[in-house]
Parts: C-alpha cells; structure tokens; sequence
C-alpha cells in the first residue's frame, strides 16, 4: 500500500486587501487630527452608476462586526466586509487636480468604469 505524501507547498503572500499612497496617508492624518478626531474612514462598496458599483466613504467611530481595519503608513482605515472581494489589492490615493481634489481608488479587480468615472463593475 503506498502512503501518500502530503507536501506543505509554499504559498504566495496574498495582495494587501487595501493599500494607501504616502498622499492619502498625509490627507487622512490631516483629517483625523482636525473635525474627524476619534473617527475611521469606512470604505464600502454600494450598487450604483452606470457600471454597477461605487466606492463609498464615510467616517464612523469605530469598526463594526466583521469589518476589517487596514493599517498602512501609520493610519488606519476600515473595510466594510461585503467590500472585502471587490477592494484585494487596491491602492486609495489622494490626488489634487486644478479643480478638484479627492481620493481615488486603483482596483486591480475591476473590470471597466462608466465614462463619468463614478462607478464600475468587477
């Protein structure tokens, strides 16, 4: 009778579920010093737009039931669980723009965006 062997192959390290750029992290640490003291910046995904989903933002006191708090170059932000599929391996950026300024989101999962760039679909 042959035993077979089970052998412990290596894993790849999976992608960070988010990351953040020095700039998003420099704008949060300004936002949470200032009105948002004792607050996390919660990112959701919701059904909307022209491409099916969008990012939402929001602070809340504190992470809720199975939520999960994402820490990167010293500021934390919080993932709301059912975003969790849709955000592995995204990079949150901060960028200011001649007549805006706003994080943005760099989603290796998505598939395309709505012309406006408000929404998108994995």
């Amino acid at each position: 009778m042959n035993k077979m062997s089970i052998s412990t192959a290596a894993r790849r390290p999976l992608p960070p579920l988010l990351s953040v750029t020095e700039a998003a992290a420099d704008r949060l640490r300004a936002l949470y010093a200032t009105g948002r003291e004792g607050l996390l910046l919660r990112v959701s995904v919701s059904t909307k737009g022209c491409s099916g989903m969008s990012y939402v933002m929001d602070f809340v006191p504190a992470a809720g039931p199975g939520d999960e708090v994402v820490t990167d170059k010293g500021v934390s932000v919080v993932i709301d669980r059912k975003a969790s599929l849709f955000l592995i391996g995204t990079v949150m950026d901060y960028e200011v723009k001649p007549l805006s300024a706003g994080f943005s989101f760099v989603n290796p999962n998505e598939k395309g965006r709505c012309g406006c760039g408000e929404s998108f679909h994995v």
